[in-house]
């Protein structure tokens, strides 16, 4: 999975944050607490004395059954735990989970949820009592997580809802990559070698020059018209990038300092809508974008017609070899006459709700125990790849140093496969610290470099291309019911006529002369109360401690 990959890269090539203690291997039992007819102990393993049973509830990948995982059997027993699992796909585990809320057949614990658990949701069913809080629990039971916390108050203030609890814990990344607010934009380098292209576009003047260049001086070299300087499908990930050339980091809301902005009524927008006109009308973005699917982008990539593009590695659209793709350099932020600052979207690092508790739930505090451990190094790279001896063994390099290499019969090119069937981790947003590498990294061979040569090609151009320019367009913020109610019945259909007109607007299908109509459906649209109520939850968002 590409998502799966990317959270591989920030793991083997992390910039550790925090050092964590991870829980040892020995049962403190003049910490342990009762529960019930359990005594749950506040650090070490097994977490409790003796086994319970819970149950648990997340999306499948469908690579293995989760009874079947050895990362989960072989937890089970240091942690004396047992879970029982329901695991419907991916794809239908939004559905299942409201109907399980709906039902109120509810498992002990939510696992992986991610986007499925909603802010709003978690809002909702917090205030009903059906998830329940966690943050008197966390410094007792989840010590590593509280820890995270404190080294990073934005994590508490992130995950708080409005009524001062915290119903959901995240996963948090850190590393080179994890910086990216979506798959970033990539350039054909061939196509720049052939074009005898040193410098890369540091304007958007300069970026159409180049984009002209792509289109009129056959950088295929296959004597054809048949270049396409630049394609997406439908703007899903580089609309973020081009945007950000006119000083925009979102096509909604963001924080300009203290003043929040709705981006698509702004002139800037506008600024942008001309700029991506003007490439259209030429016909240096591709004709297709607003109707191709994902394979069609990448069909005419691995035809080699395609000069600049998003994905998450270049690779992935060219077809091309790892090796070929480094010569494929990382579209970096540029500056335009409406924003003479170089700027680009960044992650907040968060990945909200993924681990909740349920009303249901016998054992809170064995349960939040459970799953502090992967907010540690070890615990992390625990849930990543197992014990020794599984995915990864010890070896010694012709240094005399031990190190962990892939295990015997698993290869580089079959590492992802083999370890989706080990691991829940794999695919999923799970809750855990991404990124503290304490252990090492797991290399193909005693020998082999610590950081591939690859990795490291990502990771350099993130450093210098993406990192010094990102900024969080606008905080992790949960609203208030009173608030919700407010924008409910306009939200979505606001979000849908922008993108709509958007295309149209690029297109030429509607003229920009029909700006300032444009500007006036939207405040009939209510546009100012959906400032006014995400100006007032990024106060308070401030105001958090």
């Amino acid at each position: 999975m590409k998502m799966s990959k990317v959270f591989q890269i920030a793991g083997i090539a992390a910039i550790s944050l925090l050092v964590l203690t991870a829980c040892g291997n020995k049962s403190d039992q003049s910490s342990g607490s009762s529960t019930g007819n359990v005594t749950v102990h506040t650090s070490g393993f097994p977490i409790v004395d003796k086994q319970i049973t819970l149950s648990l509830m997340a999306p499948s990948m469908g690579s293995v059954n989760w009874n079947n995982m050895q990362v989960l059997k072989d937890y089970q027993k240091m942690t004396n735990i047992k879970l029982k699992y329901n695991t419907p796909p991916q794809a239908d585990f939004s559905t299942k989970l409201n109907l399980a809320f709906a039902s109120q057949d509810l498992p002990d614990i939510i696992f992986a949820a991610g986007s499925a658990l909603t802010p709003a949701n978690e809002v909702a069913y917090g205030r009903d009592g059906q998830l329940l809080p966690l943050d008197k629990l966390i410094p007792k039971y989840a010590p590593n997580f509280n820890k995270l916390m404190e080294k990073d108050p934005n994590i508490r203030k992130s995950i708080t809802t409005p009524d001062g609890h915290i119903y959901s814990l995240p996963m948090l990344s850190s590393g080179p990559t994890s910086i990216w607010y979506i798959g970033p934009m990539w350039y054909n380098g061939e196509w720049l070698k052939n074009l005898g292209v040193k410098t890369l576009p540091k304007t958007a003047d300069e970026l159409y020059a180049l984009l002209k260049r792509f289109k009129t001086e056959d950088p295929n070299k296959n004597g054809k018209a048949d270049e396409i300087p630049f394609s997406d499908t439908k703007l899903s990930a580089s609309r973020y990038f081009l945007m950000a050339i006119f000083g925009m980091l979102s096509n909604d809301v963001q924080n300009n300092g203290d003043k929040v902005v709705y981006n698509p009524g702004t002139s800037n927008y506008k600024a942008y809508l001309t700029f991506m006109h003007k490439l259209f009308a030429e016909g240096l973005m591709d004709k297709d974008t607003f109707s191709q699917s994902d394979d069609q982008k990448k069909a005419k990539g691995q035809s080699d017609r395609l000069g600049l593009f998003s994905d998450y590695f270049s690779y992935f659209t060219t077809g091309r070899t790892q090796k070929q793709a480094m010569n494929d350099p990382m579209f970096q932020p540029l500056t335009s006459s409406v924003s003479p600052k170089a700027v680009i979207p960044g992650s907040p690092r968060i990945n909200r709700g993924d681990f909740s508790i349920t009303k249901n739930n016998p054992n809170p505090a064995a349960s939040l125990r459970w799953v502090d451990y992967f907010y540690s190094g070890t615990g992390s790279d625990f849930l990543n790849a197992g014990k020794e001896g599984g995915f990864w063994k010890y070896a010694k390099n012709s240094k005399g140093e031990k190190v962990r290499v892939l295990n015997d019969g698993i290869t580089p090119d079959n590492s992802e496969d083999k370890r989706s069937k080990i691991s829940p981790d794999y695919g999923l947003t799970v809750p855990k610290y991404a990124g503290d590498d304490k252990m090492g990294p797991i290399l193909a061979t005693p020998d082999s470099p610590k950081v591939d040569a690859f990795t490291a090609f990502v990771n350099k151009e993130t450093a210098e291309k993406y990192t010094p320019y990102a900024r969080v367009p606008y905080p992790l913020v949960y609203l208030t019911k009173d608030e919700q109610d407010s924008i409910a019945s306009n939200a979505t259909d606001l979000s849908t006529y922008v993108e709509q007109m958007e295309a149209k607007f690029i297109t030429g299908v509607e003229p920009l002369s029909n700006w300032d109509k444009y500007l006036k459906t939207l405040d009939s649209m209510n546009v100012k109360q959906y400032v006014k109520v995400y100006q007032a939850a990024y106060d308070r968002w401030k105001k958090a401690e």
